[in-house]
């Protein structure tokens, strides 16, 4: 753009400039200036002319000498450039002022002489005197307006007015939007230089700026009150409006002053309030910078809103311009204040006033029960990044902890730990404590609120419901640890269990149970717990037997089934199941030991017997009691491990766990840990399944091993009851020769036949029972000695006291090295 010229740089140089000289001052007639003074300023000007006509007569080298060797130094001493051109002024005025004032000083007295212009100033006592006495400088300056009308047919201040409406988002005469071009143009047509028509591209990108943010503006607030803008998108867009409120007011300013004419071709325009393209480069250079990063933040938000926009614009705000840094700190003020108003909100009344979803916790509709699993979960897109993800869990676990409170515990208390969180915190629980860039603030509310609202929770559970309580009476009950109890019940419900599943009345069972615990320590229990205590019969199926269907429930009611939720309590049914099947197998060991235990009438008995029926009986009964203890020695050192090392190692360190739990979550995170450790441990998990499979079917044999033990012990019970017998009815004859063919495995009908008959019968019946003993004990050995082997390499839970328990003798590791079999690995 051009610059208004300055008298140095005119566009032809004054045909004379006068130095200073000993003559500058002589009269007009010899060459001089005319006398413009007065009286006593002539004295003081011939003076000043003395002087310089004594400095005039110095040797130029003595001279230069003295000011310190330099020519530069005596030419500006003299007032005169490389040139000869005038440098120096007069005071701090300019030339045309000094001028001016000599003119003015000049009238009434003397004139000028022609056209002379003299400009005259001082600087450290020196005179300096020029003259353009052709007024070459006047002349320069219509040369160059005459230049400029004709290589600009578009003046200045008109192309300043149409960048000002450009930066307005208005076209203007010239300066219009160019839809291809997107962006404001002024149109090659019109005639005016490059450098101008670039000036004029640059400034007007402002307003090309402006019409984004602007529209962006426009555009949200015509979709308001649409889900997609939400509170901190209109929170956004009211910090943008404000940016352009400031700017609006600068334009106008810039306006007023672009009322005012270009001085580039008058001397008469004094006023420095004029508004030029380039001046206007320089009023623009901050407003410039801020446009461009709203513009940056409209097109990054433009999809986002709540926390997903609030993040955005703070990873915008990570900029080392302190300029960029303190804009952006103020636009997040603003936009995050509804963000945390919500957190606020949340961690202190356990309010989510998320109409628009924009919060980074979410709620849905459930059951009471499932309130705390599911009730809340966090939005992981709509977290800002300067939150981080273990803030955003504690805050998301305090507002749970508030409504769990309110919901399921029906309790008020956490409003008065909510206030001394608060308090402790250094603020209220009212609106508007918080903001943007206090971080730390946000970090102490949560950190109060969450601790003293957890304990408040645990306090409730604790005491109020009896939590630990109920865990005991689930381990007592449903993991059979009430010994008495659980002996009591499967005596009394041993017979009715025997039946057939679809034959048993669940009205008679539930009476046993209470019969069960009348009968035993579990009648001193809290009358709560008692009441929880409830039989299930499971689905059953076509030949199902009772055992396999009966189960014990516990009734875990709000709040306390958030623990033992529905899955949690499938879980402790499959543990009672395993547990009850071995009682059951124990139990069933036990009654086959009162068959099989010796006495004397017994001996008797047997020396009345042939000698090869006796024998074999003996091999038999021998046969049988060996393979009881066998069975028997292993189910009470599985047993063993169950009870003491599995439940009771797990439920200490269950309990240690919880004096621990600083809130819910550690709470139910203890007990996953304690229902996973029984389950893992007790090979019921999903790596042990080949384990609880062989397990089964040892149980299994077990059990047919029993009703086979009371096949022989009853059919010898029956032949010592019948051996005294010596004759029978003829009848009983009949009957026995008509049965003849029956099976033989019924002592009570071959007892009848007579004595010989008997001990014929009584052999056969023997050998049929060895055989099944036999048969039984050679699939127990190969069952039991898979399990064995399969025992150390589950890695993944420690079986080492099972192990030492079942082979103390080291009978399995001797047999392993005799017979060659791969018993253990």
């Amino acid at each position: 753009m051009p610059q208004w010229p300055s008298p140095l740089n005119a566009a032809s140089p004054p045909k004379s400039i006068s130095r200073v000289s000993n003559g500058f001052f002589d009269p007009a007639s010899v060459g001089g200036l005319p006398a413009l003074f007065d009286s006593e300023l002539s004295d003081r000007v011939s003076v000043v002319n003395e002087h310089y006509k004594n400095l005039s007569d110095l040797d130029d080298k003595h001279f230069s000498h003295n000011l310190g060797g330099s020519s530069d130094n005596l030419k500006k001493l003299r007032g005169l450039n490389s040139f000869g051109k005038v440098e120096k002024k007069w005071g701090d005025c300019g030339f045309n002022e000094n001028f001016e004032k000599l003119r003015v000083s000049g009238e009434g007295s003397r004139g000028f002489k022609g056209r002379e212009n003299v400009g005259k100033g001082w600087s450290g006592g020196v005179l300096m005197v020029s003259k353009d006495p052709e007024n070459i400088r006047h002349l320069a300056y219509k040369e160059f307006a005459a230049l400029l009308r004709e290589e600009n047919e578009v003046s200045e201040e008109a192309l300043v007015r149409d960048v000002l409406y450009a930066c307005q988002g208005i076209d203007g005469n010239y300066v219009k939007f160019d839809e291809k071009a997107d962006g404001y143009m002024l149109p090659e047509l019109v005639k005016v230089s490059r450098a101008t028509h670039v000036m004029v591209r640059k400034l007007c990108e402002l307003g090309w700026l402006f019409r984004k943010v602007k529209g962006y503006i426009s555009e949200s607030m015509e979709r308001f009150p649409a889900e997609d803008v939400g509170t901190v998108g209109q929170a956004f867009c009211a910090a943008l409006q404000d940016e352009l409120s400031e700017y609006y007011k600068l334009l106008a300013v810039l306006e007023g002053q672009a009322m005012n004419p270009i001085p580039l071709v008058s001397e008469s325009v004094t006023s420095g309030n004029y508004l030029s393209l380039r001046r206007l480069s320089v009023w623009f250079a901050e407003p410039m910078v801020k446009m461009r990063l709203m513009a940056v933040l409209v097109d990054s938000c433009k999809t986002l809103k709540g926390g997903a926009m609030a993040g955005a614009i703070h990873m915008q705000a990570q900029h080392g311009d302190p300029l960029v840094k303190q804009f952006m700190k103020r636009l997040l003020r603003r936009v995050c204040s509804p963000l945390f108003e919500m957190v606020r909100s949340w961690v202190l009344e356990g309010e989510l006033e998320d109409i628009f979803a924009e919060f980074f916790v979410l709620s849905q509709p459930v059951k009471a029960e499932s309130l705390w699993r599911e009730g809340y979960s966090l939005h992981s897109a709509m977290l800002p990044s300067f939150i981080s993800s273990s803030l955003a869990q504690r805050i998301l676990r305090t507002g749970k902890s508030i409504n769990f409170l309110r919901v399921c515990c029906e309790d008020r208390g956490w409003a008065d730990a909510a206030a001394e969180a608060a308090n402790a915190a250094g603020t209220t629980t009212g609106r508007g404590n918080l903001g943007y860039g206090e971080t730390d603030a946000l970090e102490s509310l949560v950190a109060e609120a969450a601790k003293r609202i957890d304990k408040h929770l645990l306090d409730v559970m604790y005491n109020r419901y009896k939590f630990k309580e109920h865990c005991l009476a689930i381990k007592r009950y449903l993991l059979l640890g009430q010994g008495d109890f659980v002996q009591y019940l499967m005596d009394i419900v041993g017979p009715e269990l025997s039946e057939p599943a679809n034959t048993i009345s669940s009205f008679k069972l539930a009476g046993l149970l209470e019969s069960a615990i009348r009968s035993s320590n579990a009648q001193y229990d809290d009358p709560d717990v008692l009441d929880r205590l409830r039989v299930k019969m499971m689905p059953h199926n076509t030949g199902d037997r009772g055992w396999d269907v009966f189960s014990l429930e516990y009734d875990a009611r709000v709040p306390l089934n958030t623990v033992f939720t529905e899955s949690v309590m499938a879980r402790y049914l499959r543990i009672f199941n395993f547990l009850w099947k071995l009682r059951r197998v124990e139990h069933a060991l036990i009654g086959a030991w009162k068959t099989m235990k010796p006495n004397c009438v017994t001996s008797r008995f047997l020396d009345k017997l042939p000698n090869a029926v006796k024998l074999q009986l003996v091999l038999t009964s021998r046969r049988c009691q060996v393979l009881w203890d066998e069975m028997n020695h292993f189910v009470a050192n599985l047993q063993y491990y169950i009870m003491f090392e599995v439940l009771e190692i797990s439920w200490s360190n269950f309990l240690k766990e919880m004096e621990i739990a600083k809130d819910l979550d550690d709470l139910l995170l203890a007990h996953e840990k304690y229902l996973c450790s029984i389950v893992e441990k007790s090979l019921l998990g999903e790596r042990s399944q080949t384990l609880n499979t062989t397990l089964f079917v040892l149980f299994d044999l077990i059990l047919r091993f029993r009703s086979h033990a009371d096949r022989l012990y009853e059919g010898i019970h029956e032949l010592q009851s019948r051996s005294t017998e010596t004759s029978l009815s003829s009848r009983d004859k009949t009957k026995s020769r008509a049965n003849k063919n029956d099976k033989l495995s019924e002592p009570g009908l071959w007892l009848g036949e007579g004595r010989k008959a008997l001990t014929q019968r009584a052999g056969e019946f023997l050998r049929n029972i060895g055989k099944d003993l036999d048969a039984i004990a050679n699939e127990y050995t190969s069952v039991f000695d898979g399990f064995i082997s399969q025992l150390p390499v589950q890695q993944h839970i420690d079986l080492k006291f099972l192990m030492f328990r079942l082979d103390f003798t080291e009978f399995y590791s001797h047999l392993q090295s005799k017979t060659g079999a791969k018993l253990l690995p």
